[in-house]
This record gives C-alpha cells, sequence and structure tokens, in this order.
C-alpha cells in the first residue's frame, strides 16, 4: 500500500504494528507522534526512491533527445481526445509515442494504436498514479526513436500523481468546463506543479454555468506562471495555440 495516497501498488511497505498487549494500556494521543512519524518517513523514502528513478527517467530520454509530457486531469476531462487530435493534428511533422495509464483495460491504449503511434499500457490495478518506476520498465521496452516527444497519460486523478515525478519535462494539467471553476482551488498542488492549464470543451459554455475568467483567476492564484489555453477538442477551436505551445517548448525538428 502506499503510504503516500493509500492505493495498492507493487511496492511492498512493512509497518511496525503494535501486538495484542493485554495489559497495555493507552490512549491514541499517547503515540499520535510516533504514528505521524512513521508514516511521514515512509512517505518520504517513497518519494526519495521515485525521485531517484524519475531522474534516471530524465537522464534516458534527455541522452536521446525526447521531450516527454506528463498529461495530468480527473476523469473524463478529455485528456484521451486530445491526445487523439493532437497526434493526428501533428503526425506529419513531430514523431510521437505514448505511455497510458489506467487502473484497468487497454481502451485508451487502442484509440491510440488506431492513431498509427507507438503507444503502451500501463494497467495499475488499484493504483491511482503513476510512478517513476513504472515508466521506467514501459521505457525500457518502448525502443524511442531519437528527437521525438513521449506523451504520458497518467490516471485520471488531481491529488496523487502530483507527488510524483516520473522524469519528465513539462507537465500539463487539463480541466473541463463541466467540472467547476474551483478545481484549482480544491486541488491546488497539481496546479501548482503543472506548467501549462487546458481548459477544454469550451464548445459547452453556453449550457454550463462555467465562469472561465473565475477559473483562470484561481489558476493564477495557485500558480501565476501557468500558461493557461482554452480550447475545444471537438470543434477545433484553440487547438492551433495548442499545438504552437508544443513546437516552441519541444524544439523537436518537423519529420519530412
Amino acid at each position: 500500500m502506499c503510504a503516500t495516497c493509500g492505493c495498492d501498488s507493487n511496492e511492498k511497505i512493512n509497518f511496525h504494528e503494535h501486538g495484542n498487549h493485554t495489559d497495555h494500556e493507552h490512549t491514541h494521543s499517547d503515540h499520535i507522534h510516533t504514528h505521524e512519524k512513521t508514516v511521514v518517513e515512509v512517505e518520504q523514502d517513497i518519494l526519495y526512491q521515485n525521485n531517484l528513478l524519475a531522474a534516471r527517467n530524465r537522464g534516458f530520454l534527455e541522452a536521446k533527445d525526447i521531450f516527454a509530457i506528463n498529461l495530468v486531469s480527473s476523469p473524463g476531462s478529455g485528456k484521451t481526445t486530445l491526445l487523439e487530435k493532437t497526434l493526428i493534428g501533428l503526425k506529419d511533422k513531430i514523431e510521437f509515442a505514448v505511455i497510458e495509464g489506467d487502473q484497468q483495460t487497454n481502451l485508451d491504449a487502442d484509440r491510440i494504436h488506431a492513431t498509427g503511434t507507438k503507444v503502451v499500457q500501463i494497467n495499475t490495478g488499484k493504483g491511482c498514479h503513476l510512478d517513476a518506476h513504472m515508466v521506467l520498465h514501459a521505457l525500457k521496452g518502448m525502443q524511442l526513436k531519437e528527437h521525438s516527444v513521449l506523451f504520458i497519460e497518467n490516471v485520471g486523478n488531481l491529488v496523487c500523481p502530483a507527488m510524483f515525478d516520473l522524469g519528465e519535462n513539462e507537465r500539463v494539467v487539463i480541466m473541463s468546463v463541466t467540472e467547476g471553476e474551483d478545481k484549482p482551488l480544491k486541488y491546488p498542488e497539481m496546479f501548482h506543479t503543472s506548467t501549462v492549464c487546458i481548459i477544454n470543451k469550451i464548445d459547452l459554455l453556453p449550457y454550463v454555468p462555467f465562469n472561465i475568467e473565475k477559473a483562470k483567476e484561481y489558476a493564477r492564484r495557485v500558480n501565476h506562471k501557468l500558461h493557461i489555453i482554452e480550447l475545444s477538442c471537438l470543434t477545433g477551436v484553440g487547438m492551433q495555440e495548442w499545438y504552437n505551445w508544443l513546437h516552441v517548448k519541444t524544439a523537436v525538428p518537423e519529420t519530412a
């Protein structure tokens, strides 16, 4: 069980537990500092180990001049649709590969495969996020081309993925207008650790009570450097701004 978020993972962590002490009388407050110290130590160890592997991933990707983007959001924001549109729209200009993260199924990986893009699926089971170890294993079998762009579509979750560096160059958080404009305030760590915020499904603005100016204000309150892009994957409005950002940030030579 992951001590940082409580999700199941392949990592096995042993906690020191109380035995059956029949004559050991105590209140919860007697041991609260010990328990907190144990949890903090385990969490720090997990994140330390993850960061070591993230640095390894980053070094591997940098050596091949591969630009990695970690896509994060809550479920249903349109991550996979944005990815599909991007892969199709820029397939003649940029070499792409994708790592798909989901708890179960290969459904999203099948959608990406249909675009002609190399894709690897990671199923986390009960785990609520990808970590650097999972990505490392995926990278080993992908045979990525140099001077390419790697998208990592994380598990739909605005909490736990914020804590885990995967070795990416950029983290892009996606929110949709159907989710409410207060998402950045409710999940500040994700918006604070991201460099780009995409507000998706703006074609639905006439039909939902979403204040897009408030959403941008809240996002910048959490992270004043956040680059915000408004778009609709359905209509294509705003997609060119996203493509332009990709071209500038990745600086990947266009394929012939």
